[in-house]
């Protein structure tokens, strides 16, 4: 079916559920906006180019973020397997009070197995998101298990399965 097109009953939920089949890493995206720092929690990331250092962020147009996020710098904060009370939090069932750290773009979450910190470098319409890139100024990680999405539920995906990035 080509995009765009109008999708039979029940396709939107097949659609959703064979995208679930794929396994990503959790993120927190967060930023200063205007009612002070925020944050939502994203599975929608990948890494873009080297040079420049780019990373991208898918967001729904219907988020409450998404207007505030537009042209401000963010940081797309990696979630460790221990940190699945943050992503609840940042999907909008409060579990915790973040710790927070500041950054060279903004506001980032204290204990995270990696960060990304943005400026904004382009949005692109992405049908019912858009598509927020931005390049990366500062970035750091540290080892521990990653926190995963699969199926619907979170997954550990071991840190023997990390730093392989010398092979890429």
């Amino acid at each position: 079916m080509s995009a765009g097109t109008t999708h039979p009953a029940g396709l939107d939920r097949r659609f959703r559920a064979s995208l679930a089949r794929f396994a990503t890493g959790v993120t927190v995206v967060t930023f200063d906006g205007p009612e002070g720092r925020r944050g939502f929690t994203a599975n929608s990331f990948i890494s873009v180019s080297l040079d420049p250092p780019l990373v991208l962020v898918s967001v729904a147009r219907a988020a409450r973020s998404h207007d505030e996020l537009a042209d401000r710098p963010f940081v797309v904060n990696v979630l460790g397997a221990e940190q699945e009370a943050m992503a609840m939090h940042f999907a909008g069932r409060p579990q915790l009070e973040p710790v927070w750290a500041d950054g060279p773009a903004g506001p980032r979450l204290d204990g995270a197995l990696a960060h990304f910190a943005c400026e904004p470098w382009a949005a692109y319409d992405g049908g019912d998101h858009t598509l927020f890139v931005g390049r990366v100024v500062d970035f750091d990680y540290r080892n521990g298990d990653l926190l995963g999405f699969c199926g619907g539920s979170f997954v550990t995906i071991p840190d023997r399965m990390l730093g392989i990035e010398h092979l890429m």
